[in-house]
């Protein structure tokens, strides 16, 4: 576990890359990041779809620059406390899903799974991809393949 540093209080971009400060949480910061991004995801999923995806696009290139940026402030790549990977996961998972609470509480379970578990190529990226991009890329991926699980879901039982 990496102590998040005072600085995730008084530098705007390390407050945004650790989650608003959900990161700073001491037990599970990714999980906690994943619990801070629920509210929010159910406030843009009221968004048309090309308005969600706008929003999905921009936090995406906007994470690469914020995490690239914390990470390389504290020389510590992707340190534990860097979680809007996790918000821009978790939104990416429940892309285009029916918004309820249940299918909410889903993607967050699936998307906590494959993020923690990492299986290929989740952790081959994650070993491999460097910066900002790397950060995210790895949690993109993993929402990738919970947004697959929840869809097929869905299909079979919608």
């Amino acid at each position: 576990m990496n102590k998040a540093p005072a600085s995730v209080w008084r530098n705007p971009i390390h407050f945004l890359a650790f989650g608003l400060g959900s990161g700073a949480s001491p037990w599970a910061p990714g999980t906690m990041g994943t619990v801070a991004a629920v509210p929010l995801y159910f406030l843009i999923a009221q968004l048309s779809l090309p308005f969600y995806l706008l929003v999905l696009l921009v936090s995406f290139v906007l994470g690469c620059w914020l995490c690239g940026r914390t990470s390389a402030d504290l020389g510590v790549h992707d340190h534990s406390g860097i979680v809007w990977d996790e918000f821009v996961g978790y939104w990416l998972t429940m892309l285009a899903l029916p918004v309820s609470l249940g299918w909410a509480l889903a993607g967050f379970v699936l998307f906590r799974f494959f993020d923690i578990i990492k299986p290929w190529p989740i952790g081959w990226v994650d070993k491999r991809v460097h910066g900002g991009f790397g950060i995210m890329l790895d949690d993109v991926l993993a929402a990738v393949y919970a947004a697959l699980i929840l869809h097929s879901f869905y299909y079979f039982l919608g």
